[in-house]
């Protein structure tokens, strides 16, 4: 059942066909109530619901067209897509004729995402085989049961296929999550008010964490900024979204140095990207550049603002990154960013390393916290090219012209504000209402233009 009143059921009446004359499926089909899949509307969204007491909830030319139908009617009526799996795939009794049905649901999937419009998909035990590898992944947001099976092939065709057992753990739900491959788990009882909070009716806040007191940094001049965007226990990006945000639907990846959410920020729905520098070392690797492309991608096409909160010494420069490729999904991410055809909104929260940092923050208006630095490169690394000698630091910081006074008059960022939650909070408020899309280039064209002789 949707997990909200039904308004509307559509196409009760469509039941299967034998195409085959397989061996005693149509007196199977005269033994059950109607198809394996249920389509229709509530009040907040269009569903696609698999029943799993029918066929297995398998998927056959009139399940193939409830679902195509379903994705049409939701784009004509500019709903969002629930899309509510327990299923074994494609139905064999039917063959090609039903294994036709996955490219008419992924295409009609597409239709509607072509139109702007949100879909989630809750995964329920088992969700496997056809219905898994055609619409059913091609939601925006992903969840299932902590317990669900879930796979391409279920576990018993797979250790069919391959001649061995599987390793433990394989085909689960958690697992999915631990990959990023799913946003979130959702207990029994509780899918209501994820589907509420993900199409943005109900606010689910995301928790803030407690943090070590600041210790007062002596130093001045721009090392003493650099040592203040640093200090242990001064919020990073994910600090400072917990408490501008008022509601957050995780956007989930495999490294949590990067986080992203479907967010609530005043009245305006947006997304939101936050680096986490507390996190492992605190450098994004290949997978948190692709998660912030997918938020941006997906922020972009359901006409969302952007705001980015940027706080990581650069990008991961590890052999494993490397291989992994950390250059082209930076790149990626930079082209991200100027495609979007929405505002985008970008504060530098703390340290603000290289490329790595810079294409979190390639928005159309760039903030920049009083104590915060930016800078083509750490003034270690710096030091160590210009001077061969990283312990020189402090005095190479001071030639970088790093801090948020310099960066401003360098014409890269548009503003210096407070360094307090408050501050912030006000800032990004009037940055969403004064963001223009294009300003991301047009300022930095004129910063270059600025430097030019």
């Amino acid at each position: 059942m949707p997990f909200h009143p039904l308004v509307e059921e559509w196409d009760a009446e469509l039941t299967a066909g034998d195409p085959l004359g397989f061996p005693g499926y149509a007196d199977r089909l005269d033994d059950v109530d109607g198809e394996s899949v249920r389509t229709g509307m509530t009040e907040l969204y269009a569903f696609v619901e698999s029943r799993f007491e029918v066929q297995g909830g398998t998927i056959g030319a009139a399940a193939g067209e409830k679902i195509v139908r379903a994705y049409d009617r939701a784009v004509e009526r500019r709903l969002p897509m629930v899309v509510l799996t327990r299923t074994g795939g494609a139905r064999v009794q039917e063959g090609m004729v039903a294994l036709a049905q996955l490219g008419r649901a992924a295409a009609a999937a597409q239709r509607h995402s072509d139109a702007g419009l949100l879909s989630l998909g809750l995964y329920a035990s088992p969700t496997t085989g056809g219905v898994f590898v055609s619409y059913g992944s091609l939601v925006d947001v992903r969840a299932a049961h902590p317990t669900a099976t879930i796979g391409f092939a279920g576990p018993r065709v797979a250790e069919g296929t391959l001649g061995k057992s599987l390793p433990p753990g394989s085909h689960t739900a958690q697992s999915l999550y631990d990959e990023g491959l799913l946003d979130t788990l959702v207990q029994p009882g509780e899918e209501a008010a994820w589907i509420e909070a993900v199409v943005g009716v109900r606010r689910l806040p995301l928790p803030t964490r407690p943090l070590a007191a600041v210790e007062p940094i002596a130093v001045g001049g721009a090392w003493g900024e650099v040592l203040r965007a640093r200090a242990v226990g001064r919020p990073s990006g994910i600090d400072r979204a917990a408490r501008l945000c008022s509601s957050w639907v995780e956007l989930n990846g495999p490294d949590h140095t990067v986080r992203a959410g479907l967010a609530e920020i005043g009245p305006r729905r947006c997304v939101v990207v936050a680096t986490d520098r507390y996190h492992g070392h605190g450098r994004p690797t290949p997978d948190g550049y692709r998660l912030a492309q997918r938020a941006i991608a997906l922020a972009g096409r359901i006409g969302l603002p952007v705001v980015t909160l940027v706080d990581t010494p650069g990008a991961d420069p590890s052999p494993a990154a490397e291989l992994d490729g950390i250059g082209i999904e930076m790149a990626r991410t930079f082209a991200a960013m100027a495609a979007c055809p929405t505002p985008v909104v970008s504060v530098c929260v703390g340290e603000g390393g290289s490329g790595g940092a810079l294409a979190l923050s390639c928005g159309d208006r760039l903030l920049i916290s009083e104590h915060a630095v930016f800078s083509v490169i750490g003034p270690e690394g710096a030091a160590a090219i210009l001077e061969r000698d990283p312990a020189k630091a402090p005095e190479v910081a001071e030639r970088l012209r790093l801090t948020s006074s310099d960066l401003v008059a360098l014409g890269v960022a548009d503003e210096v504000i407070g360094d307090d939650q408050e501050a912030l909070n006000a800032a990004v408020h009037k940055a969403l209402g004064d963001a223009v899309v294009g300003d991301r280039e047009r300022r930095l064209t004129a910063a270059t233009a600025r430097w030019l002789r």
